[in-house]
């Protein structure tokens, strides 16, 4: 269900079963009279959560669905972009991604994380039990990723004019591109995968599978000239404490 975290953004919780466990993303609305924006998507097959979840939240007389951001190119945060953009086919909402995220949401390039070898590691990780048709199309889904086109490109150091201003933040490391956004109006850091919140406190890049670790703990500089009220983890959920002396001990 959706949490209202301010006026105009709101944190969802879409979970699905992945291998017999349950797993708990958490994309963004944000939201004002003429556009509601979404940030990541989820896993494939979550359209329906999502549109539930984002009426909930503006109201029947809110705006429609309009934009979507997409942080980078993980599968939990491109699965549904497909579904979601071919459902409203009446009314074409925009997509926007960074520049080097670009070509994976659009299916140009292999996702960095779904290599070969990667793909081979997880079908050897399925129980025994698993039929084989149930391993044909668990590979199939992982070799043919949800790809949607990209309209705009997220620059960073810009801000979006929606829901009052979104500041986009470059943050690389867990993928090239990683790009985090900051609300201007509730002071929210929408963190991406470049932060978690594990045992109630916010947590480091090293506690995510970043394909560089390093450069995602040097990331962490560009979020200290922000004052953050609450932090929003993809995976972890909404943090309240005081973020930027976290922050700060996470980058030391």
């Amino acid at each position: 269900m959706a949490e209202n975290i301010a006026p105009g953004i709101a944190m969802l919780e879409v979970a699905t079963v992945i291998l017999g466990q349950k797993q708990v993303v958490h994309p963004v609305l944000i939201w004002d009279k003429q556009d509601a924006v979404l940030i990541d998507t989820g896993f494939p097959g979550q359209r329906q959560t999502l549109d539930e979840q984002i009426s909930g939240a503006v109201g029947p007389e809110g705006p429609a669905l309009t934009r979507i951001l997409i942080s980078h190119q993980d599968i939990d945060h491109i699965g549904s972009l497909p579904e979601l953009i071919s459902s409203r086919a009446d009314r074409p909402i925009e997509v926007f991604a960074s520049e080097l995220e670009k070509p994976y949401v659009e299916g140009e390039r292999r996702l960095l994380r779904l290599t070969a070898e990667a793909i081979d590691q997880a079908i050897r990780s399925l129980p025994d039990s698993l039929p084989e048709e149930a391993r044909l199309r668990f590979r199939y889904a992982l070799e043919h990723p949800p790809a949607a086109p990209v309209d705009s490109l997220l620059v960073p150091g810009s801000a979006l004019p929606f829901g009052g201003g979104i500041d986009v933040i470059a943050t690389p490391g867990h993928t090239p591109g990683h790009i985090s956004f900051y609300h201007r109006p509730s002071q929210t850091l929408v963190a991406g995968d470049e932060l978690t919140v594990a045992n109630g406190q916010l947590q480091g890049p090293e506690h995510l599978p970043a394909l560089d670790t390093e450069t995602a703990k040097r990331s962490l500089a560009a979020l200290a000239e922000y004052e953050i009220a609450a932090v929003v983890c993809y995976h972890g959920g909404l943090y309240r404490g005081d973020a930027n002396r976290r922050i700060a001990e996470l980058f030391r």
